[in-house]
This record gives C-alpha cells, structure tokens and sequence, in this order.
C-alpha cells in the first residue's frame, strides 16, 4: 500500500517539475549548434589582444552567453605576440582572437589551427596633433611610432609606404615602440609626430589628450588609405577567432556553436556600445568610456571565415608581396577557414 505524499513532498515535486521545464525552456532558447555540442566544456578560457574585438569575448563572458557549453567561462588579454605564440605552441591557448597573417602563417608552417571567423574589418588608425598630416604622402620627413613592428601594424604600414614610394628611415623616421600605450606616450611627449595604432588605444589617447589640454585626432583611416592603395574596398580583416584542432577534436561541434555566440555577441556589443564597454572595462584594463568611445570605430563584425575569405586573400595577397614568408610561403588553402 502506497503512503499519501506528504505536501512538503508535492510541492517539492512541483518545483522540481517547474525548474525542469525551465531548464528545458533555457536549452532551447540557446543556438541550435549549441544544444547539439557534446557534453559542456567544465571551463572555457578565451584569449585575445587589447583591442577592439576583445570586449566582443569579454561582454560574452559577462553576460553568461557561454553558460550553454560551459560551466565556466572568462576571458583574459594576451599582451603581445610573443605571448600569443607562446601560449598557441604550449597549448594553454586554444581559442583566441589573433591577426588573420599570424594564424595563416601558423598554419602554414603545419601548427593545427584554423580561422573560425574575422571580429573587425579594421580598426588601424594613424593619430596625430597636426591636422595636415591626413595622408600617407604628409609623412614624408616626419617621425612615426609604430607598436609591434613586423607585425599585424607594421606590415600594413610597410606596403602602404610602398605604393607611395616611400623608403622608411629616408623619407619616413619609424620609432619602435612596445605596445600601443608606448607609442602613444612617445606622442604625448612631442618625441613623434604620430602614431599607428589600433582601438581602442587611438581612442584612449584622444581623451587622455583632451583631459590633457593636448589636441590629438584620427588623421589617417588606415582602411581608407588601404583602399586607396589597392583599389580594393576598404576592407581589412585584420583579426579573427581562431580555434587549434586538438580542442576542436575533443569538443565536435564547438566551432559552431562559438561562432553563433560570437554573433550575438557582436550584435549585442554594436546595439548597446555602453553596457559592452562596462562588462570589458576589467578584462582589457581599461575605463568603460573609452571603451565605449572606440567601439564606433572598431568595425566589429562576426563574419564566418569561410564567407571572408575573399577578403582575407585580397589582404594577405597584398601584404606578401614583397615577402611571402609572412604568410608562411603561400595563401592558406581550404583546410584553414571553418
């Protein structure tokens, strides 16, 4: 004979009932790809640079978007390239934004990585307290800093003095510089006459200028410039998530159900550029205003690096021409864009 239930036992059975059909509720309001991943990841970390398409990873991370494939997720800056390969040929890093040219170098020289997709269509700037300094050819006999030479930046820089026949060191002085803040400080102390650099450092330099009494302005939209001296659009994909294969083997279905993360992601980061800028502020180290201040120039995008590779290969077809080792010898083939 069956005893009657108790009624702290139905309505601990109810709520059991009613936190199940939530949870069924949560599971389906979450990416297709996501509900068809393996088992949840215990932990997640993601990494990228301080730039613009990490307060993409870092508002994710705030607002609980990896929960569905993840019981934990952060994310955390790495600051330099070294330690961007560093952490890559380790292993410690198995899914990061980095420069499209360094993952298909990567994967050229036979590291397993793969492009996922591109975060930005480009957001280099040159920054300067002279207004007329508002083309490539303005520079000539002036002094220019410029952060992680040989690479993403600089090379960009290298062709675009190129095409207008500009030899650096004789019509150009190129100031080396460790990092963006670096370059900017170089600025802010009349040592250059300008800077290269990315967001938001372009933009933390403006304000930091103005609070400052120091007028320092966007004279130079790289994309522009590139599109000007290539014919092309103005289009530079410059940085991307790239996955390495052995946690995409460990977790079928993770390429997917990131992407359509990150897609939501950036919809939400572009829609409300002020709350983004808040969840990211103490991940990338930086004050929410001027996170917020850069977004409008970061041209955040989530496109999949199938859909981009037309671009990728205009780009990285440029910037090899006078030296196809920095794509590591040849355009990646099929194998390197999800």
């Amino acid at each position: 004979m069956s005893r009657p239930s108790s009624p702290d036992r139905t309505i601990l059975s109810r709520r059991a009932a009613l936190a199940a059909a939530g949870a069924t509720a949560a599971l389906f309001a979450l990416p297709a790809s996501v509900r068809r991943a393996a088992a949840k990841l215990p932990s997640l970390t993601l990494y990228g640079p301080p730039a613009g398409p990490s307060v993409t990873l870092a508002h994710a991370v705030a607002s609980g978007a990896f929960s569905g494939i993840a019981g934990t997720a952060e994310f955390k800056v790495w600051r330099n390239p070294d330690e961007m390969r560093a952490g890559l040929t380790s292993g410690t890093m198995q899914a990061l934004i980095l420069p499209v040219q360094v993952a298909a170098n990567l994967y050229n020289r036979g590291m397993g990585v793969r492009l996922l997709n591109v975060m930005t269509t480009g957001l280099l700037y040159i920054i300067a307290a002279d207004p007329g300094l508002s083309s490539i050819p303005a520079l000539k006999g002036r002094s220019l800093a410029v952060p992680f030479r040989n690479d993403m930046p600089d090379l960009v820089l290298a062709r675009l003095l190129a095409h207008h026949g500009m030899v650096p060191g004789t019509d150009i002085s190129l100031e080396s510089a460790g990092s963006p803040i670096e370059a900017i400080q170089l600025l802010m102390a009349g040592r250059v006459d300008a800077v290269l650099s990315t967001e938001p450092a372009v933009s933390a330099a403006i304000l930091r200028g103005a609070a400052a009494g120091k007028t320092v302005q966007r004279v130079i939209d790289v994309q522009q410039a590139w599109a000007q001296a290539t014919g092309g659009s103005a289009v530079l994909p410059q940085a991307g998530m790239a996955l390495t294969v052995p946690f995409m083997d460990a977790n079928p279905g993770i390429a997917d159900a990131l992407q359509e993360i990150v897609e939501k992601a950036t919809e939400s980061v572009n829609a409300d550029p002020a709350r983004a800028a808040a969840d990211a502020t103490e991940a990338l180290e930086m004050p929410a205003p001027i996170l917020a201040a850069s977004l409008a120039t970061s041209n955040l995008v989530a496109r999949r690096a199938r859909a981009a590779r037309p671009d990728i290969e205009a780009m990285l077809s440029t910037l090899s021409q006078a030296d196809a080792g920095i794509v590591g010898g040849k355009l990646p083939d099929d194998g390197f864009y999800l």
